[in-house]
């Protein structure tokens, strides 16, 4: 295959330095899309210096240790470019400059990640990654081993199994922790492989290997029964109201998660539905992104008119949860505390009327996905409700249904009436 990209040593003779040089740089072209890019180096030389160093077929015996240094830069660059699966500008630039042994290290592709996920705004991705980062360094100091070395060839399927048990019996954490934490680490083995950091053999995941654990079998929804107890159930002040309220505004929804509530402008709303993007795939699937859409019923309309801005233009966010004036950061902190605030007064009711009191907002999306079954939807109709970009993941949610359920989904199959 032709390569797509030139790289060659030029000297700039575009402006002299202060001693009558020119600079020495590392010239870069790609035809597709036609670029030039001029990286510099330590070198600078007159014209006919630059011309006996580097042009000439035979320097002269005080030059050859200068043409060995400008050779093994552009060797360098060579062979950084050669790796690349498509040339871009961006991952050259990332592998040109970095230290020597980094692309195998788990500490540098951690980093690179959290800095790409704050960049784009993914605050609690980019949280989930810290958070399983600082979770493998006090594993490793636990057992005498150090995080700044760590490579991709150290984390094999016998360290991994190592991890799981340190986090399970001697810090108490749940599968479903370790299952997050590893899958963070399981992305960057992945993402190694496709930019040909790592080869594949050295992958620790999978059939015969270590397997991340997968504790789908928790309860996560209420049945029919119980929704209707929940929706029945009086609150005691206003703040069990507006969380039962904003709970079942999100099951009516297509078990729309809290930040997709806190992100809905007027302009969402037209012929008595909503239409809306995730915000969890608006980078993960842009080349596939669909929208969900939520048709208004009675309740969730009069949550709109209960709760909604007054400000009703186009562009203003329906709920204020959250400011267009906010950073980032206090968007994100904005939608967790009000996701704190239903958590914690529907947790209340729920316990005050015998329900699940280990409820949460999260229970609102699996409670629309069991019950949208139950009542004859096919599983790719609740793919697409969900937002799912593929079957598997609905799949996931179905299988995670409790024994209850399961048995009313059975005797629902012979209900013909």
């Amino acid at each position: 295959m032709a390569k797509d990209y030139t790289i060659s040593i030029h000297l700039d003779t575009r402006r002299s330095k202060s001693n009558g040089k020119y600079p020495v740089k590392l010239r870069v072209y790609t035809s597709l899309p036609q670029k030039r890019k001029y990286y510099g180096t330590t070198f600078d030389f007159t014209e006919d210096e630059f011309d006996s160093i580097w042009k000439s077929k035979k320097p002269r015996k005080e030059h050859k240790e200068l043409r060995r240094q400008l050779f093994a830069i552009e060797t360098k660059a060579e062979s950084v470019a050669e790796k690349l699966n498509q040339f871009t500008f961006e991952q050259f630039e990332k592998q040109l400059y970095r230290k020597e042994g980094d692309g195998i290290k788990i500490k540098y592709h951690y980093a690179l990640l959290i800095k790409d996920f704050i960049h784009n705004k993914q605050l609690g991705t980019a949280n989930t990654y810290q958070l399983a980062e600082k979770s493998i360094i006090r594993f490793l100091e636990h057992n005498n081993k150090h995080y700044n070395t760590l490579t991709f060839y150290d984390t094999t399927p016998e360290l991994l199994q190592k991890y799981e048990n340190f986090m399970v019996e001697t810090n108490n954490r749940s599968y479903t922790t370790v299952s997050m934490y590893l899958r963070t680490l399981r992305a960057i083995f992945n993402k190694a492989i496709d930019e040909k950091e790592i080869e594949k053999d050295h992958y620790p995941f999978g059939k015969r290997k270590y397997q991340v654990p997968n504790s789908n079998n928790v309860k996560k929804a209420l049945n029919k029964n119980e929704l209707k107890a929940l929706y029945n159930a009086k609150p005691i002040n206003t703040e069990q109201q507006k969380a039962k309220d904003f709970w079942f505004f999100s099951y009516s929804c297509n078990g729309m998660n809290i930040k997709d509530i806190a992100l809905l402008r007027y302009k969402d709303i037209e012929n008595n539905k909503i239409e809306f993007f995730r915000a969890k795939t608006r980078i993960t699937s842009k080349g596939n992104l669909k929208p969900i859409t939520a048709y208004l019923n009675q309740f969730t309309q009069s949550v709109i008119d209960k709760y909604g801005s007054e400000n009703k233009s186009p562009n203003q966010f329906i709920f204020e949860i959250i400011d267009d004036d906010n950073t980032a950061e206090q968007k994100q902190k904005g939608i967790k505390n009000f996701t704190r605030f239903i958590n914690q007064h529907l947790k209340k009711l729920c316990k005050a009327n015998e329900l699940p009191d280990n409820i949460s907002t999260y229970w609102a999306r699996h409670s629309f996905a069991s019950n949208f079954v139950l009542n004859g939807a096919t599983i790719v109709d609740a793919m697409e409700s969900l937002g799912h970009s593929n079957i598997q993941t609905t799949q996931n949610y179905l299988s995670s249904f409790d024994s209850d359920t399961k048995k009313e989904l059975a005797n629902s199959l012979m209900n013909f009436d």
